[in-house]
């Protein structure tokens, strides 16, 4: 299957459908996919994307509204809408996909979805809205299949095909005993191959991985990763079982912990929203601009220092801008690979120092190759070759911190508790402007005049 690129046809079609009968535009909108129809969704006011939920079947609605950007507010399209139907959107949701739709709703307004729902999936969704959102009880689905240890292989799968009739896929079947505890997992692989006279315990793998509910949902999501699971049980301290985690939810939670980082990188908080206004963005970006320009004057202040060399040799500015760039980029790429290492809980001690190790090495080599490049064009273009050394020697040497500025600050954070992605960009590009301009204008200052 092809992915789905927006279309300025498919927006006009959809404008134009909005403008007649909701017979005409209920037909238009079935012929695309729900996950198309949210991407859509984008594209259209509050009011036009309220018609659409309105008037589409039940659960293509809900499968819609699952599929919707959390930025976009899916919750605000069951606001409008009447509390018969709102039940009704919400009873065709998983619930994980309903219970993190309902608690971005106003406290009546959740009470008053609950109070619409059979008293069992009620009962689901209210356990689920007592976790936080970024951990396993947050993110699990409480909908499982489970059997008995004791159980033979007739009565197992019995019981396997009673309980799927209520689930739209299943991966791995959980073994219980007479109190919840989970004992351990099974493939439906192994049952149907299994003789007939065959006790599920004695097919139990019972050496498996499981997160407990106040897990972080960025660690649920290296397990899976790394243990190539399609889904993890989730249990209480005492082992009982309660719910499962997917590996399509995981994807969600990369997706979402990966585009933290970059915006914290940025200086950006992840609360600022593309849908957002003006005011939300500048509340979310001034500070970090504040501190950067903090920062920023601190290297001025090395510029100031050495005034009068860079009067006597007016060459240096333009070499500065030049020095502070690549010291700049270079910190960036070695404190991207840091961080990425780092979110993935993929570094030992050992391996710590080897990358702090590897990014020095990477630094030489760049920065004496880049630095024999602009001595070069010093050489040519200014006929100084004293010039041209110093500024190899600055490029080198700012190439070289940048490597070790942007892989051990990231590591040294981590260590003390401050989350490396927010602080470790502004500290950087302080270190590698502030060395950068020592070394060039010091160089300059005692080597040229």
């Amino acid at each position: 299957m092809q992915s789905f690129e927006l279309d300025k046809t498919d927006l006009v079609k959809i404008k134009r459908a909005l403008e007649e009968d909701d017979l005409v535009l209920k037909e238009l909108i079935s012929e695309y996919h729900t996950s198309e129809i949210a991407i859509l969704f984008e594209s259209l006011s509050q009011e036009s994307r309220e018609r659409i939920i309105s008037i589409l079947p039940a659960e293509l609605a809900s499968e819609v509204i699952s599929e919707m950007d959390a930025e976009f507010h899916p919750e605000k399209l069951l606001e409008n809408l009447h509390p018969d139907r709102r039940s009704e959107i919400v009873e065709e949701l998983d619930y994980d996909d309903a219970t993190d739709i309902i608690s971005q709703l106003p406290e009546d307004q959740q009470q008053e979805i609950l109070l619409g729902l059979d008293e069992e999936d009620a009962s689901n969704i209210r356990t689920l809205l007592k976790y936080e959102e970024d951990t396993a009880g947050g993110l699990m689905n409480t909908q499982v299949i489970k059997i008995n240890e004791d159980l033979q292989k007739k009565e197992a799968l019995e019981e396997i095909i009673r309980q799927s009739e209520e689930m739209e896929e299943f991966y791995t079947i959980n073994v219980i005993d007479k109190h919840n505890i989970l004992k351990g997992i099974v493939s439906l692989k192994d049952i149907i191959k299994a003789r007939n006279n065959v006790n599920i315990s004695q097919l139990i793998i019972s050496d498996f991985v499981y997160v407990k509910a106040d897990t972080d949902q960025e660690e649920v999501a290296r397990l899976i990763s790394q243990y190539n699971l399609t889904s993890i049980p989730v249990v209480d301290d005492q082992m009982h079982l309660l719910g499962r985690i997917t590996f399509d939810d995981v994807i969600d939670v990369m997706e979402e912990e990966n585009t933290e980082d970059i915006l914290k990188i940025s200086g950006v908080s992840e609360d600022e929203e593309l849908a957002g206004n003006w005011k939300e963005a500048v509340k979310s970006r001034l500070p970090w601009l504040v501190l950067n320009l903090g920062t920023a004057f601190l290297a001025a202040s090395i510029i100031r220092y050495y005034d009068s060399t860079i009067a006597g040799l007016g060459l240096l500015a333009g070499y500065m801008v030049i020095i502070a760039g690549m010291g700049g980029n270079a910190a960036t790429q070695a404190l991207a690979v840091t961080v990425r290492r780092i979110s993935l809980n993929d570094l030992t001690d050992n391996q710590a120092y080897r990358t702090v190790l590897k990014e020095f090495t990477v630094g030489l080599i760049n920065g004496a190759v880049v630095g024999c490049i602009v001595f070069i064009f010093a050489l040519l273009y200014d006929q100084n070759a004293m010039l041209g050394l110093v500024i190899f020697i600055a490029m080198t040497g700012n190439l070289i911190i940048a490597g070790i500025a942007g892989s051990a600050i990231p590591l040294i954070l981590k260590r003390i508790g401050i989350d490396p992605a927010v602080a470790s960009s502004i500290i950087i590009t302080t270190f590698t402007d502030v060395f950068g301009f020592l070394l060039l204008l010091g160089l300059a200052s005692n080597l040229i005049l």
